[in-house]
């Protein structure tokens, strides 16, 4: 077993939500969070909020999958962002769990 966090802004929750259940997964726990990016380094022409803080609304996903879906949610999510035109990406992160309890 996996634990698979996925964050990502707020506008791809539909697409987060419609990847895991393609996927399989059955169960998973979400939740509003702020993103967060230091933009001090950007030229202020480039940079939307004209300010050095850039906060985002966002979501992140928590899911223990089993190892035989990991590699259809990761497919999904690298060929979802290589479709997107937006700099915003979905991001994800696999964890091993050697042990749980139920």
């Amino acid at each position: 077993m996996e634990l698979l966090i996925i964050t990502a802004v707020s506008e791809f929750e539909k697409e987060i939500k419609l990847i895991l259940k393609k996927s399989g997964v059955e169960a998973f726990s979400y939740m509003d969070v702020t993103g967060y990016k230091d933009l001090s380094d950007q030229p202020m022409e480039t940079n939307w909020f004209a300010s050095d803080i850039g906060e985002h609304r966002s979501v992140l996903f928590y899911v223990f999958v089993q190892k035989e879906l990991l590699d259809k949610v990761m497919d999904s999510i690298d060929k979802l962002n290589h479709q997107q035109e937006t700099k915003s990406k979905i991001h994800a992160a696999v964890i091993d769990v050697k042990k749980t309890s139920k």
